[in-house]
């Protein structure tokens, strides 16, 4: 089974290096038909631009790297030739912003230019990357069913490896995962190797080319279906645990994969039905608005559905069962957190600081989300352009660029994910998403869930706390005997499951008042009759 193993995890690391090593290798071919495509599609005035790109990049075999640069290259020299007019042309201007440049200017070209071994070879080599990760990957998990021994979660050793406790190799899987990100939300045009590798599967689905989006989904579901083998084998003695896994995992293969894609084959629009709003931040934007709309019925049934699920079906199930039934069932993020990130759940910090600091983050976030989506409605309906400015020089269309990057890409992608091996595996979940906020005033406020505690049980071995993803101090509550109600508490149900005792149960009770959160009196031992001598000696 060892050797098993030993050869998973030389197939994976095989995989990714051939992941790797494709964003720095390929060839790419720009001929005078793209060229001329490409010039109209993106509405590029500038003959300046036009006559020196097609010098240095057309009929020339180039690197993603090199191309890319050639082109941002010249943008920038045609608008210093521009501004240097007599006269400036704005209409020649070419609009460059570093975080939109490259994805929405450069990568058209790049990925229309492909050419080459990968190009003509997409099968074997979405088996050299993809097929080697993923086959490496259970590879190495599947024999731990037999080398972790009985049934029982083995967590020995996790501080002391260096990829679960904040090591060298803990630090290189973040910069791996922060890197991926930064390419994919910002520069796709090195990632066109990768994305033709999935090329065949996205026909298959949608009958549509291959984008970052759909590799990232891919890429999605396949990292989350083989780390669910991994926690269907150390869970499998907990029912809970094994079909909260299952659940999760179904919900975003099918809603918000496999369902979306096959809505886009039949030219309707790509929708995720279980995504709710402030989480999915742009569906009040006026182009989603519009798009589903002017859709027929069906669009109309997603904006309306859309609406439902944010004010009517949200609360109502957190009441009934707490925000565990959306982040711990539903959600994609934190299906990812519970899955992939797993591994990591013991580093969040459990300090005072860092709920002070999750508080403010968090809701600020939210505040963040109402206010630009307030501002959106309000033109949308008032039939303002988004673009127009309303005060202080600032537009609608500002707003949502400045959250779109901030909290969309940087802090929910590059952070909230590639934070896994440094900060634990609910960075977002905790401190960023407005979704969870939004379920944590019902939990805490108006919920029948909480997760009860048997004091006199408890012998402070201090697992649940350690293992909490969100950085609750359970141990304290369980010490005091009182229920844990937290507006952060996801119900993931890991505190529960470390525990030796069985101090700890997840129960959606009758009451959902302050009795939810009144603390007993309780010596350890729960010994009644001390517990009174005490009292009257006092």
């Amino acid at each position: 089974m060892k050797t098993i193993k030993n050869i998973g995890y030389i197939l994976t690391f095989l995989g990714f290096a051939f992941f790797i090593g494709s964003i720095f290798t390929g060839t790419y071919k720009v001929t005078p038909e793209i060229y001329t495509k490409w010039i109209e599609s993106k509405g590029v005035k500038s003959e300046y631009f036009i006559e020196n790109t097609k010098k240095r990049i057309v009929n020339k075999e180039l690197s993603a790297w090199e191309l890319s640069s050639k082109i941002i290259e010249n943008a920038k020299a045609s608008n210093e030739y521009q501004h240097n007019q007599p006269k400036v042309d704005w209409n020649k201007i070419i609009h460059l912003k570093w975080s939109k440049t490259s994805k929405d200017f450069v990568y058209p070209l790049v990925r229309s230019s492909a050419t080459g071994w990968f190009t003509n070879n997409t099968a074997l080599w979405f088996l050299l990357t993809f097929g080697l990760a993923i086959i490496g990957g259970l590879l190495v998990f599947i024999p731990d069913y037999k080398l972790l021994g009985p049934a029982g979660i083995k967590n020995n050793g996790i501080f002391q490896h260096s990829a679960t406790n904040r090591g060298i190799i803990g630090f290189i899987t973040a910069f791996f995962f922060i890197g991926f990100y930064i390419f994919l939300y910002f520069f796709p045009n090195y990632l066109v190797n990768p994305i033709l590798a999935v090329n065949g599967i996205s026909k298959s689905l949608s009958g549509n080319p291959a984008s970052q989006w759909f590799l990232y989904g891919f890429m999605y579901c396949s990292v989350m279906t083989v780390f669910a083998v991994r926690m269907f084998i150390k869970y499998r003695h907990n029912k809970y645990q094994m079909i909260r896994t299952a659940v999760v995992l179904f919900f975003q293969i099918a809603f918000a994969f496999l369902i979306p894609e096959i809505l886009v084959a039949f030219n309707k629009p790509w929708f995720d039905f279980k995504n709710a709003w402030p989480l999915n931040y742009s569906f009040f934007f006026d182009w989603n608005i519009n798009q589903l709309i002017n859709s027929g019925n069906l669009g109309i049934f997603m904006f309306v559905w859309g609406v439902i699920l944010t004010l009517v079906v949200v609360p109502v199930m957190v009441y009934f069962y707490g925000k565990r039934w959306y982040c711990s069932w539903v959600c994609g993020c934190g299906g990812l957190a519970e899955t992939l990130g797993d591994p990591y759940r013991q580093l969040s910090n459990k300090s005072l600081f860092s709920w002070k600091v999750e508080r403010w983050l968090i809701h600020g976030v939210l505040l963040f989300a109402t206010i630009m989506t307030g501002l959106t409605l309000y033109v949308y309906f008032a039939e303002i352009p988004s673009w127009k400015q309303l005060f202080l020089g600032i537009s609608v269309y500002d707003v949502q660029t400045w959250y779109g990057f901030f909290i969309g890409s940087i802090f929910s992608g590059v952070i909230g994910t590639g934070f896994y091996p440094i900060m634990g595996n609910r960075v977002w979940c905790r401190f960023g998403c407005p979704l969870a906020a939004y379920l944590g005033f019902v939990q805490r406020f108006k919920s029948r869930f909480r997760i009860t505690t048997n004091g006199g049980q408890c012998i402070s071995c201090g697992n649940c706390s350690t293992y909490c993803e969100q950085g609750i101090d359970v141990r304290s509550y369980a010490q005091k005997g009182q229920n844990i109600v937290r507006s952060s508490c996801v119900g993931c149900g890991i505190c529960s499951a470390v525990c030796p005792r069985g101090v700890l149960k997840l129960e959606n009770g009758s009451d959902t008042g302050t009795s939810r959160t009144k603390t007993n009196d309780i010596l350890l031992g729960n010994d009644i009759d001390l517990l009174s001598m005490t009292n009257k000696h006092d």
